[in-house]
This record gives structure tokens, sequence and C-alpha cells, in this order.
């Protein structure tokens, strides 16, 4: 029987209760008619006993056949309206046995919209969750080690190279100043690529774990990225790259924490010249459309495969290893850009092909408050 009308399992029960009273009266009215037919034959037969007199059937022995009917009808029709409950009861219950030991496959159907309907769908919701934080965990757990690895050979690398260049030359007492000093020289770099690669890695961490506050305040965009790249004419003049910058607005100011975004966009310039350096020109670009600055850095050189675009803001991912390496990349700028974006509420897009390789960065003008949507 479909009641949708009623919602609530205690509603569906009087309803349940109500119509089995009212069949076990009827059942009750059919009893008596049907005793009182059967003793008024026997009667007439002439049969007399100590429950049947010539006033028919003795009133004690009729109630007690009556009860005996509607307790029975009763029962039996309560049951017959409850069993397709009784029967999902059961089902939920082998479910969340199932559940249980560990079998997180196992799905409740919602069969009705009442508190079992409602268990059924919490459950069913609860063990996604449980499965959702399970694949998390193991993804963490994954990170993590790939976490160790990446940092203990990102980090042995240039070490091991010092070592050997400072054992090298305390070995050679007797060595000429100018190849020890040019050993040592390569040393110090070596030191400062560790030193670079050690804050980078204590800056990502920081900034993945929400752990640096932010300094909010009004700056031009426009001047921000002037100076970024009057800052990298050095590695332009080295490799050869002509550098433009296009802005379509008269300065763009924006809320942000100027550290960090300066930090974002120098990554994605020094980023720009690593791999860009057969494409002879550097461009960014700047524009602002309905409440965002739109910052895009573009160069011409190497094109990024579109099945390593979705890795390109993994930790310690590297396009082409031997270029990476070549470039002295720690793998995580591009990681960290992410991170800053974020924390801005902004968003970050790559597209790459013959016509150039395009980051492209939109932040909000105007920071949200702290709960705001």
């Amino acid at each position: 029987m479909k009641t949708k009308f009623i919602k609530s399992f205690e509603e569906r029960v009087a309803f349940y209760i109500f119509i089995s009273a009212v069949v076990t009266g009827w059942a009750e009215v059919i009893g008596a008619f049907l005793i009182r037919t059967i003793s008024g034959k026997l009667r007439y037969m002439g049969y007399r006993s100590a429950m049947l007199g010539p006033d028919g059937l003795n009133p004690y022995f009729r109630g007690g056949i009556l009860v005996v009917i509607g307790i029975l009808v009763f029962i039996l029709t309560f049951y017959y309206l409850i069993r397709r409950y009784m029967k999902y009861v059961r089902m939920i219950s082998n479910a969340m046995e199932d559940i249980a030991s560990g079998n997180l496959d196992t799905e409740i159907p919602v069969l009705t919209e009442d508190e079992f309907g409602q268990i059924a769908s919490c459950m069913n919701q609860m063990q996604e969750n449980i499965k959702e934080l399970m694949e998390r965990e193991r993804m963490a757990e994954h990170t993590k080690n790939d976490l160790i690895s990446s940092v203990a050979h990102d980090l042995r690398t240039p070490l091991t190279s010092i070592i050997g260049y400072i054992g090298w030359v305390k070995e050679q007492p007797e060595l000429d100043v100018e190849i020890r000093q040019k050993y040592l020289d390569i040393a110090y770099r070596k030191a400062q690529h560790l030193e670079r690669l050690t804050n980078e890695l204590f800056g990502f961490v920081k900034l993945e774990h929400r752990e640096m506050s932010l300094h909010m305040g009004m700056l031009d965009l426009e001047q921000l990225l002037e100076q970024l790249l009057d800052e990298c004419y050095p590695s332009f003049e080295k490799f050869g790259l002509q550098p433009q910058f296009l802005c379509r607005e008269d300065g763009v100011l924006m809320e942000g924490d100027g550290n960090l975004l300066a930090r974002l966009f120098d990554n994605l310039l020094n980023n720009a010249i690593k791999y860009g350096k057969d494409g002879k020109m550097i461009r960014v670009e700047l524009e602002k459309e309905a409440g965002y600055a739109i910052t895009r850095v573009i160069n011409f050189g190497y094109v990024i495969p579109e099945s390593e675009i979705g890795n390109l803001f993994r930790k310690f991912y590297r396009v082409e290893q031997s270029r990476s390496q070549d470039t002295g990349g720690t793998g995580l700028g591009l990681a960290i850009v992410e991170q800053i974006v974020q924390l801005h509420h902004g968003t970050i897009h790559v597209k790459s092909d013959l016509q150039g390789t395009v980051f492209e960065v939109t932040l909000p003008l105007k920071q949200m408050e702290e709960g705001e949507v």
C-alpha cells in the first residue's frame, strides 16, 4: 500500500494500526454474523450442549471466539502491512554489517521517504565520505613519500657536489690559486642553489598549510610588473630575450599582499625565461575586466605537451627533466604560484601551442571579507 502523503514512519505505523483496527472490526462483525448463523442452524437441528443452549451460543464462549478472531485478524493484518518495512530494516542492518566489516562498496537502496529512507541515504553519504577520506589519506601518504624522495634527491645532488669540490680543493694544497678559486666559486653557486631550494621548500610548506599571514594593501599591479621586468633585465640580456609589456589600462589598482604577488609574477617570469630562450621574446599583458585583473605571461619557446599541462603545478614536477636540470629549477616555482593565486581567491590557466605558452592569472581587484562568498 503506497501512502505518499505520509512522510513519518511514526505516522505510517499509526495509519497501519488504524487500518488493522478497521479490518478487525469488520472481521468481528462478520464473525458474529457467522457464529449467530451457525448456532441458529444447530439449534434448529436440535443440537444441545453446555455451550449451545435454547437461547443460542453461550455468551462467554461467543465472546472468547470473537476475541481470538479479533487478535488473529489484527496481528495478521498489521504484519501484512508492516512486512515490507521489516524486510527493509533487515536490508539496512545487513548493509551496515557489511560496511562495518570494511566493504565500502555496499549501497543501501532508498525505498521510502521516511526515517528509514533518511537512514539509508545518510549511510550511503557516510560511506562515500569515508571512501573519499580514505582516498585523500592515500593520496596524502603518496604525496608525502614523493615529497620526501624529491627533497632528498634535490638536496643530495648539490650537497654532494659541494662536498666533492671542497674536499678536492682541501686535498690539493699546492693547487693553483685561479683553479682553487674556480672550484670554490662552483661550490659557492651550488650552496646558493641549495639555499634557494631550502627557502622555496619552507615557503611552499607555509603557503600550503596556510601558515603564512597575508599583509593586504592596495598596490598598482602595472608598476609591480614593470619593476619585476626591470629586475629581470640582466637575464633578458644574458639569453638574448626581448621583453614586451602591454597594459591596456592606466594603472591597475588592486588589493593584495605585495610581497606574495611579487613572488608570484617573479616565478612566472623566471619560468618564461628558462623555457622561452628559443623564442627570443617575453611578453606580459595586463588588463581589467569585470572587477578582475588579468595578467598573461607569454613565452615563445618550448611548447608544453597537452598531457603535461595538468601536472605543471604539482610539487617538484618538471617539464622535460633534462632541460629543467640545465636551468637549475627546484620544481616548486609553479606550485608556489598556484598557492599564492588561491590565497588571493584567483585562478590560473595555462595554454601552450605554436603561438606561444601563456600563463593567465586572474585576480579580483578587491579581496573578499572573511566568510564572504
